[in-house]
Parts: C-alpha cells; structure tokens; sequence
C-alpha cells in the first residue's frame, strides 16, 4: 500500500502551519486520518499535535549560540536542514512503516530551500523510496499577490520549487478570508490569469525597453504552458477547503481503490475552484 505526503512549503508569513492546522481539523471532520510533522527547526509553537518535531533533532538556536559555528539565523537554519539530510533515518523512525500514511510537511519558509539548495528534494527522493506518494503544495500570502509585478514574483517563486522538486503541485493563495471583498473581487483575475491582458494592463509602468521584453518573456512562459494556477484558501469555507484537498488527493491518487472522481468543473473545463461561488460569497461579506 503507497503512502501519502503534502509537502507543505512557501515563504516566511504565507501562512503554513495555519494551512497544516486548517488541513487537520477538516480531515478530522471527515474521519481521515492525517498527521502532521514540522520541518521547521526555528518553530516556536503551533496549534496542533505533531507526530514528529524536528526540533528534537535540532534546533535553530542551539546552532547559532554554538560559538564554533557563528551563524546568524538564516545559515543557522540551513546548517539545521542539512544537518537533517544527513540524519534522515531518524525520520524514518518517527514515521515508523504504516500503511496508507497521509502526512503534512509543515516546512521552513527559506525560499532557497525550495529554488536551488538540495534538502528538500533529497527528502522528497527519500520519502518516494519510503513509498511515499509526494505532492507539493506551495503556499503565497493573498495580500502580497494584489499588483502585477508581485504576482510575476510569486509565480516564479512556485514555479521555481515545482522544477527543483520534480512532484505534482498544487499552489495555493492563503488568507483570502482576511481580504476585503473588493480586494478579494480584484484578485479574481490573478487565479486563472491572462497573462498578455496583465502585461498590457501594466505596460505603461514598464519604462525600460529591455525589462518590458524580459517581463513579456516571463508571462508568455505563464501564459502559454499553463503551468501556474492558484487556488483560494480561506480558513472559514468547508466547501472552499474540501477542493483544495480534492486537487491535492487526484494529483497522488489518493484513495484509488475508491469510487473514481475528478476535481471539480465548470462548464465542461477543468477548473481550480468554483469561482462563482466563492466570489459571490465574497461579494456578499
């Protein structure tokens, strides 16, 4: 029997251990079995149980007040997920061999660690030899992807991890219930985007010649391949969780021995949510 893993990833802020808390208590409504382990080695608390805790391994702090070593926070951090590299058989102690595992990866919001360092997807090698199903779910903070140009950044942050790691990915656009309704109206165009109308849209803010060909580039990349969609998240909406899950699950098979089913659409297209009706909830706010 596989085993399945959410890689839980994003930057700093956007909101993961809230998705990994959010994530639990809806599984939990649902009599599923989920746990969660953090990765995070600078954690200070969460507001779930853990099945594991890096922190027993190592801990931020201890790397920076070691007087031989010297490092401030961040190589601290780096030092502690390489130091967890190297130790990954204690992981699979703390995983033990059960089958039909569904674990969450709350992880560290090091960006690096998803774009060019090896940690993670030397976990995500191991996990798969472990017979782990492993999908990535990279998380970006609704609030920041409001402007064109940081939109660009956050796509490129997920695109990023998506090519590194080498696994199905979901991402995902936390804190939609903190929006205000026109904000959350205004963000409508940037879950499914048209990338040329955006650059067009945007145009007169480009000055320099060689960054409007650059940015072009960059959104006919987007645009063309489709290989950025994001979906909403809003803590407070059973429904609006219940298909991020569903998306998450098609993408590692979860339960094929199950009755088959495909995530939602909308007429006849494969869709990444229901727009409709989270926007006229909240239009309704």
């Amino acid at each position: 029997m596989p085993r399945y893993a959410q890689l839980v990833m994003g930057p700093a802020g956007s909101g993961k251990s809230t998705y990994c808390s959010t994530m639990l208590e809806h599984c939990q409504a649902l009599n599923r079995s989920v746990q969660v382990v953090n990765l995070d080695p600078a954690a200070e608390h969460f507001d779930y149980p853990v099945m594991a805790d890096i922190r027993e391994l190592i801990q931020v702090d201890d790397v920076m007040e070691d007087d031989s070593l010297r490092f401030g926070p961040n190589g601290g951090l780096i030092f502690c997920m390489e130091y967890f590299a190297n130790n990954f058989d204690w992981l699979e102690e703390s995983l033990g061999h059960v089958e039909d595992d569904y674990i969450l990866f709350d992880c560290p919001g090091q960006i690096e660690l998803y774009t060019h360092l090896p940690v993670m997807k030397q976990l995500v090698e191991q996990l798969q030899q472990w017979e782990f199903r492993v999908c990535g779910v990279f998380l970006v903070d609704s609030q920041f992807m409001v402007e064109t140009f940081k939109f660009i950044s956050g796509v490129m942050a997920a695109l990023s991890a998506m090519v590194m790691l080498e696994t199905p990915q979901v991402n995902i656009m936390t804190k939609m219930d903190l929006l205000s309704p026109k904000a959350k109206k205004e963000i409508e165009k940037y879950l499914d985007p048209d990338m040329y109308s955006m650059m067009e849209d945007n145009s007169v803010a480009l000055r320099s010649k060689k960054f409007k060909k650059l940015t072009k580039a960059i959104c006919g990349l987007i645009d063309d391949y489709s290989m950025v969609r994001f979906l909403p998240f809003d803590r407070t909406d059973e429904e609006g969780i219940s298909i991020v899950l569903q998306h998450i699950d098609f993408s590692i098979q979860y339960g094929e021995d199950l009755e088959f089913k495909e995530p939602k659409e909308i007429d006849g297209e494969p869709s990444n949510t229901n727009f409709d009706e989270f926007f006229q909830d909240g239009d309704d706010s």
